[in-house]
């Protein structure tokens, strides 16, 4: 069975770190380009950090300067590092492929950011 299993999400200050692992496991994912994702509560999802086969990275303006995207494709996990973490960073964040697809969903890790 192919899947994504995000994990390290929980609750942290405003100003707090935290980092995200994107375990996969079925087949490698080595030449995907993938992306973390996040939904905020009554709001759509969003694609924050995307890097490709060949670790070139890309933000969304929001994220810029504050998180990381890496890989490390002989563990086939993606990670993501959040520094300086705002209330509005406050969602459930999701990894997948880049473009998405619908088969590798899985539940998130849900990170949550107080003022």
């Amino acid at each position: 069975q192919v899947q994504l299993v995000e994990s390290g999400g929980g609750l942290v200050q405003a100003g707090g770190s935290l980092r995200l692992s994107c375990a996969a496991s079925g087949r490698s994912f080595s030449i995907n380009p993938m992306g973390w994702y996040r939904q905020a509560p009554g709001k759509q999802r969003e694609l924050v950090a995307a890097i490709t086969s060949i670790s070139r990275t890309n933000y969304v303006d929001s994220v810029k300067g504050r998180f990381t995207i890496s890989r490390d494709n002989a563990k086939n996990t993606v990670y993501l590092q959040m520094n300086s973490l705002k209330p509005e960073d406050t969602a459930v964040y999701y990894c997948n492929t880049n473009p998405p697809l619908l088969m590798y969903w899985g539940q998130g890790t849900q990170v949550t950011v107080s003022s």
